[in-house]
């Protein structure tokens, strides 16, 4: 009998084109659309948020993945080309053929990036409030604090909740300034729920209870990432105008997407959690949204499993995305690029274009099940229906050290399951996607024009 183990995800995108240093639509490269790539890619397709526990179905109580062969060559691949700047991921005949600049050293060694997806969603906010931000990190550290072994890590737990508890006590004016005058009472709500679940992880700490700090410490995170989306007063920028028409997600949503596996003895299906961010990928999120809603990916096949992405979203027939039923033609989107610092994405072309050689972006390539659209790796806004997510160790290919940064548009992270979809391979099911909150930050919506 099958045993059913909870796993946490969070929103990403299926895509079924690309996955290479320019994206292409069908028959490209290593990161475009599916049906312009080359013998290479056609092998491979990439994909997976809301709060609550999501499940996997597996068999005989097996749990996690392996780490093949595939994968360790994959990685040796990944850091030979950060360490030489080969265009490696450009293994297609017709790929593009400048190699990607290699990231000043300054970059390269500026520390470990964050890869936890909740985290990278919590910095990516509009907000700029350091005492919220001062309860945040001590929280966050006590993953670290948990890799020490056995009862000791709890010493150094306690050192991170007292901190943390420190902060909040300190900075509650401030926090509460900066709560948005609409969302005031929703925020202090929060708070309330926050002061009273630190002191039961304090409890715990004291309890010597080791197993429990790590949900307690999820729930609280949620709280302060609840409350620092309690902070952001509105959509922050206009868009250019030949974009606010299109479907535009203004926040962040939530999106569950069932998987049936076949032909896998351990997983028969999965539940993938995935949040995605429309503060700093309106048009991407949104047309993402737009389709599911629609159902367009409802019954479609992973349609590239590599090791490196997971990928779905190549429709049936010869059309290499979405066809508008209004237009009869592929709806397009823009590339859509936010850079750390500044107020709203940039579209249409790749940092490296710009000149931005050592700019961060909001939503880096940094999690396990990071998000992002495919596109024709010549066109910068070729992209339409295809999604991929990203299967990589962050450590070999760090934030903006690698060649999809700035280069592919990211716009949300698989939260929950997420290691399981390494298990996924080609030809396994979406046999769902359901958007489980935020559909109402979804503007201009085309699925609910007839036809």
């Amino acid at each position: 009998m099958a045993a059913i183990i909870s796993c946490n995800c969070y929103t990403s995108l299926t895509a079924s084109k690309w996955i290479n240093p320019r994206v292409p639509a069908k028959g490209s490269s290593f990161l475009r659309t599916q049906k312009s790539s080359s013998w290479w890619n056609r092998q491979f397709l990439p994909k997976c948020s809301s709060r609550k526990h999501v499940q996997c179905q597996l068999q005989n109580g097996q749990k996690g993945r392996s780490f093949s062969l595939k994968e360790c060559a994959i990685s040796i691949v990944l850091a030979a080309g950060l360490i030489t700047g080969i265009p490696w991921l450009d293994w297609s005949p017709d790929a593009y053929a400048a190699s990607p600049v290699l990231p000043d050293l300054s970059v390269l060694i500026s520390g470990p990036p964050i890869k936890d997806p909740g985290a990278l969603l919590r910095y990516a906010l509009p907000i700029n409030n350091k005492a919220i931000r001062e309860v945040q990190k001590p929280l966050e550290d006590i993953s670290e604090s948990l890799k020490i072994a056995g009862v000791k890590a709890l010493d150094s737990v306690e050192r991170n909740v007292r901190q943390a508890s420190r902060a909040l006590k300190q900075g509650k004016t401030l926090v509460i300034s900066g709560l948005a005058e609409a969302k005031k009472d929703h925020g202090m709500e929060l708070l309330v729920k926050l002061e009273v679940g630190m002191e039961e992880l304090q409890q715990i700490v004291e309890d010597r209870n080791r197993d429990a700090v790590a949900p307690k410490q999820k729930e609280l995170l949620q709280y302060v990432g609840d409350v620092e989306e309690d902070m952001v007063d509105g959509f922050p920028y206009e868009l250019p105008e030949e974009y606010q028409s299109m479907p535009l997600l203004k926040g962040r949503a939530a999106v569950d997407m069932k998987v049936k596996v076949k032909d896998n003895p351990n997983l028969e299906e999965c539940v993938f959690h995935l949040v995605l961010d429309g503060y700093n990928a309106p048009v991407s999120a949104g047309n993402f949204v737009d389709l599911v809603q629609r159902h367009f990916y409802d019954g479609m096949e992973i349609q590239r499993a590599d090791g490196f992405v997971v990928q779905t979203g190549d429709p049936e027939g010869p059309a290499e995305g979405f066809i508008d039923p209004s237009t009869e033609k592929t709806r397009t989107i823009p590339l859509e690029i936010t850079v750390d610092g500044e107020k709203a994405p940039v579209y249409g072309a790749t940092l490296e274009e710009l000149g931005l050689y050592k700019a961060q972006t909001k939503l880096p390539f940094n999690a396990f099940g990071t998000m992002a659209v495919a596109r024709d790796e010549f066109e910068n806004n070729s992209a339409s229906s295809q999604v991929f997510w990203l299967l990589k160790e962050s450590e070999l290919t760090p934030s903006n050290s690698n060649i999809l940064d700035g280069r592919y548009a990211v716009f949300g992270y698989v939260t929950e399951n997420q290691d399981f979809l390494a298990d996924l391979k080609v030809g396994d099911v979406i046999e769902s996607i359901q958007v489980v909150s935020g559909l109402d930050n979804l503007v201009n919506p085309s699925y609910k024009i007839a036809g």
